[in-house]
């Protein structure tokens, strides 16, 4: 069962929100962060993204980075652009693209749900990002960005998010991304109650998005507790920020592959070699969008193909293999291809679908890459089944959109 709490939120004042509020440290370089925190003292790239307050080029990595991590965070809570509510709440995040909103519950999660796998997880996580990610939870002594989970639907989650979205919202902006976000304060203690009480039934808490800082937040939770001597389970320390949305409100756009060479084919021997495996269809200039499971798009030479995967080629019954990034690594990228290992190999890169199909048409254009292939996305109820087998989905399967904005709320470890 999810073991829950709510917390005395650190986040700033009302007419401040939009000054701090940032993108997540990790989607973005230290470059475009310093470029879109110049002349703004208050933005969270300060704490999340330190190295922009020294020259270009500073190892992110460097002792004195982190410093300045916990000097700008000191900083913003003196200053009081951070300021901490003086009861534990719960809180209501939700966020608008494309005229969909997603709303989320802000909770506390539990350290030890993840070490003993009730907080499920779909991705494998490097140790070099969880290191840094670790150092600055240690440091700060505080999560300062949520983590992204889904949890299975939950009527009465559903009307508590719908009866505090009737009040007014404590933040509401569009971000200059052109995405909503809206926040609301959960006062009421019998909805404080509830909201615990319900998760306790919820058997299991899903990463969606945030691996690295999921890991972090809670290995420094459990480092924590094995250094304490008169250690109970009820320090703060035992818990992390997490955004924990309802998986139906959730939807998982396209993450594609663009590589830069067709290992040694002509365009007519790589269309060759395709059509074994796959019904292969011309269709001409216009983009060409996946229909459904199995079905990809591939744009080569000016030209956007689509490809079905033959019946055998795959296996249903098999939660990985039946995935479309599964069939797609193995038979082209693998087979045709030449490439193993989506991490390391330098032939090739990711794009997310919210950069659109242009962005692969004009990455080969461009003559950067020779060819790009667009997958159907993984669905909601792919990822829980996965996650429920124990198994892990290879890299680069899932994008979530819009990204939790950070600096909205953050979680002290003391």
């Amino acid at each position: 069962m999810a073991h829950i709490k709510p917390f005395r939120g650190l986040r700033p004042p009302k007419h401040l929100v939009t000054q701090v509020a940032s993108r997540p440290y990790d989607v973005l370089n230290s470059d475009e962060a310093r470029a879109e925190a110049e002349g703004n003292e208050k933005s969270l790239y300060h704490i999340i993204k330190p190295e922009i307050d020294f020259t270009s080029g500073t190892d992110e990595h460097a002792p004195e980075v982190y410093d300045r991590a916990v000097e700008n965070f000191k900083v913003f809570q003196d200053n009081k652009w951070l300021v901490q509510d003086d009861k534990d709440h719960y809180y209501i995040y939700a966020q608008t693209m494309e005229g969909r909103t997603q709303y989320g519950i802000v909770i506390a999660a539990n350290v030890d749900d993840y070490m003993t796998g009730k907080i499920k997880k779909h991705e494998l996580t490097r140790r070099d990002k969880e290191e840094d990610r670790m150092k600055h939870v240690r440091i700060n002594n505080a999560n300062i960005e949520p983590v992204f989970f889904a949890f299975p639907d939950n009527e009465v989650l559903e009307a508590i998010i719908k009866e505090t979205i009737k009040g007014e919202p404590e933040y509401d902006f569009v971000a200059p991304d052109g995405f909503g976000h809206h926040f609301w304060v959960i006062e009421d203690p019998k909805a404080i109650e509830t909201i615990t009480a319900e998760f306790e039934k919820i058997p299991y808490l899903y990463i969606a998005d945030g691996h690295h800082r999921t890991a972090a937040a809670a290995l420094v939770g459990n480092e924590k507790a094995q250094n304490n001597p008169n250690h109970t389970g009820d320090e703060e320390y035992n818990y992390f920020l997490a955004v924990a949305f309802p998986a139906s409100h959730l939807k998982i756009i396209d993450y594609n592959r663009v590589v830069k060479d067709l290992n040694g084919l002509t365009p007519a021997e790589f269309i060759d070699r395709l059509s074994k495996d796959f019904e292969v269809k011309d269709m001409g200039t216009e983009e060409y969008r996946p229909t459904g499971l199995h079905n990809f798009s591939l744009y080569l030479d000016g030209h956007w193909y689509s490809l079905t995967a033959k019946p055998g080629r795959y296996d249903d019954n098999d939660p990985i293999g039946v995935l479309d990034v599964t069939i797609s690594s193995d038979l082209i990228l693998r087979d045709i291809l030449g490439i193993t290992d989506l991490r390391s190999d330098k032939r090739i890169d990711f794009v997310g679908g919210i950069r659109g199909l242009g962005e692969l048409k004009n990455r080969v254009d461009s003559g950067e890459m020779a060819v790009a292939l667009a997958l159907y996305p993984v669905s909601m109820k792919q990822l829980m089944d996965i996650a429920d087998s124990g198994n892990i989905m290879p890299p680069k399967t899932t994008w979530f959109e819009p990204k939790l904005r950070s600096g909205l709320i953050i979680h002290k470890l003391d």
